[in-house]
């Protein structure tokens, strides 16, 4: 891990908004993205420093390491998102860090324990859909087919969970036109759940997140970019 000069984050930061900026435009000027920087390979103190430069939201995909980081940065007003698949074993630990937003919600079997779990704490946490456009087996997440009717199902039936909307990892492949079907997939559902409250549309990381902003995201997720 290395502590890296501000003029250095800078830069990165800069490059990567205005990357955003160019997508976004080709969709529409209305079309608002959110970038979360994801810090899960950095130092605490690069974060610190980006919070600086005016970046609020922040990722990780472990949490224990969130909870570190939280801690080790509590005064300032961050927004730190779970990005990263949730053991049920850590759910507790997940529900008293309360985070901003929870992207990983993958099964209804983790949504059921997670319901009672916020119940018994007598609170609630706003979460994403984790879909598996992309139908590979090293991801996790609901399959294109099942997605709409579980994220009603979700809804009725873990009261407290509050379902924002839907999260994806891009097609794992060099090649372009996967990538960019499993986002219009993804897409597609998000449109359809946008009757049922869906607002937030996350996908894309370092290496896709403008063809994901092309597609319609509205939630990135970069970190080696900021970070190199």
């Amino acid at each position: 891990m290395n502590v890296l000069d501000k003029e250095h984050l800078r830069a990165n930061l800069d490059k990567v908004i205005w990357n955003i900026e160019q997508a976004r435009i080709t969709v529409s000027e209305h079309h608002i993205v959110q970038l979360v920087a994801v810090g899960k390979y950095t130092d605490v103190e690069n974060i610190a420093t980006l919070y600086d430069l005016g970046q609020r939201a922040f990722g990780e995909n472990q949490v224990q390491q969130l909870g570190a980081r939280m801690y080790a940065l509590e005064e300032l007003p961050l927004q730190w998102h779970m990005i990263g698949s949730l053991q049920k074993n850590k759910i507790n630990n997940l529900i008293d860090l309360r985070p901003t937003l929870m992207q990983s919600l993958d099964s209804l079997e983790l949504a059921i324990e997670f319901n009672k779990k916020l119940l018994l704490k007598e609170t609630n946490m706003h979460c994403l859909l984790q879909v598996n456009t992309a139908n590979e087996k090293s991801k996790s997440g609901f399959s294109n087919e099942e997605a709409y009717d579980m994220y009603q199902t979700i809804q009725e039936t873990c009261p407290n969970i509050k379902l924002k909307g839907i999260m994806t990892i891009g097609a794992h492949t060099e090649d372009s036109t996967l990538i960019q079907k499993s986002f219009e997939d993804t897409y597609s559902i998000y449109e359809k759940l946008q009757k049922d409250g869906a607002t937030i549309c996350s996908m894309g990381m370092s290496s896709d997140y403008e063809l994901a902003i092309k597609c319609g995201a509205n939630l990135v997720r970069v970190g080696s970019l900021l970070f190199k």
